[in-house]
């Protein structure tokens, strides 16, 4: 599986971002509950998060649109990628429907063993 997170692919990157951008909207989310409801209410997280927020939404977005031409994706796999960098930890679960239906790497069959097995090269 580490394979996946080849930083020498597009596909790769993609794979990181995505979960840097999950992790990013928890964080937002969590400053959220303490601008709004926490005791004592701060903005520090809001503040903090936020802009790093939106920068890795922004490279997620840029990463779904390289592999999305990449791969030639389809009206469906576009319009789910941007739902899933709206979500709340979308993106993730984006990324792992995209792999396993073959939308982000090719699926081949591994040599001797029949399994299929995800094409890192993106």
């Amino acid at each position: 599986m580490g394979s996946n997170y080849d930083l020498r692919s597009v596909a790769g990157w993609f794979r990181i971002i995505a979960i840097a951008e999950a992790l990013s909207w928890a964080g937002l989310l969590v400053g959220m509950y303490f601008k709004y409801l926490g005791s004592p209410q701060t903005e520090i997280g809001v503040k903090i998060f936020g802009p790093i927020h939106g920068g890795i939404f922004m490279a997620f977005l840029a990463g779904a649109l390289l592999v999305g031409i990449a791969r030639k994706w389809n009206l469906l796999t576009w319009a789910l990628a941007l739902l899933g960098s709206i979500v709340p930890l979308g993106s993730v679960i984006f990324v792992i429907w995209a792999d396993r239906t073959g939308r982000i790497g090719e699926r081949t069959v591994a040599a001797n063993s029949g399994e299929d097995v995800p094409d890192l090269v993106a």
